[in-house]
């Protein structure tokens, strides 16, 4: 459950908003904008099949799938769609945009000139990630050349609503922040997975094995959240020499380990995400 900030930050969105695509991210978007403060009236849906949750939205305020007419003048469209669905549902999308509608993508591998291609030239290209959904993400963003400062700010305050952003320069950039970051929870999760199939080989009873596994990545992650220290030296704090933790650490610090393994994975990820542009 995202905490409802009562300073309100969305107070300098103006306008009706269109979200299209109300999936886990999309949702969570949505969601995060709602107890943040949003007016639920100022909020378009465009989901050809919403869950119970959105379709509860409704009851608050919240237009589930309006004509183009019907919702009226759109100020800023949120495209959550999955990147290959957006060939089909751009040709959907583009009677909700007008001239000085501001657009905000959150596909994977879907570059700005696609974007601009089908829904206009103010662009902003954004990866977040699904600890959205509780309000830890964090999402990096990139804008076209002629995306105002007013514009940013409303994509910065919409994109903010569900974690912290970052914004970088060069959208080239783009493909390795969804190997890293996008894909990143789901590298996490595998360590939680594999740890706990590691203490069932160890004689852990797996219930056990899985509750241990489990809140050490949580309190780990949680730690480094709090902490100002850097990831090495937090770790290197754990370190004792010649210690058991030690002795894990040459296994997985060796010729073959997390960091080869690693550099591996977010290098295949970042080829993928290109791969999706083409």
């Amino acid at each position: 459950m995202i905490p409802v900030n009562t300073t309100n930050p969305l107070k300098n969105v103006h306008g009706t908003i269109a979200l299209a695509g109300a999936g886990k991210m999309g949702g969570a978007m949505l969601t995060g904008w709602l107890a943040q403060g949003l007016d639920a009236k100022r909020v378009v849906v465009i989901e050809p099949h919403p869950s119970a949750e959105i379709s509860a939205l409704a009851a608050q305020g919240v237009r589930l799938n309006p004509s183009a007419k019907d919702a009226g003048e759109v100020d800023t469209l949120v495209v959550a769609v999955k990147p290959q669905s957006f060939r089909e549902a751009g040709a959907l999308l583009r009677p909700f945009v007008g001239p000085s509608t501001l657009v905000v993508s959150i596909m994977a591998g879907t570059p700005i000139a696609s974007l601009e291609a089908v829904c206009g030239d103010s662009v902003v290209r954004a990866m977040p990630n699904t600890p959205a959904a509780i309000g830890r993400g964090i999402t990096v963003a990139v804008a076209a050349k002629n995306v105002s400062a007013a514009q940013r700010a409303v994509a910065d305050a919409l994109l903010r609503a569900t974690g912290s952003v970052e914004w970088v320069d060069q959208e080239s950039l783009m493909d390795a922040v969804t190997a890293v970051s996008g894909s990143g929870p789901a590298y996490v999760f595998l360590l939680a997975e594999e740890l706990a199939r590691a203490g069932v080989a160890a004689g852990l009873p797996a219930e056990l094995a899985n509750r241990l596994a489990r809140e050490t990545v949580a309190g780990s992650g949680e730690l480094l959240h709090r902490s100002d220290l850097s990831a090495t030296t937090l770790r290197q704090n754990v370190t004792s020499p010649g210690g058991t933790t030690a002795a894990a650490l040459d296994v997985l610090m060796g010729s073959n380990g997390m960091q080869t393994i690693l550099t591996r994975a977010v290098a295949a990820a970042t080829q993928r995400s290109k791969d999706l542009a083409k």
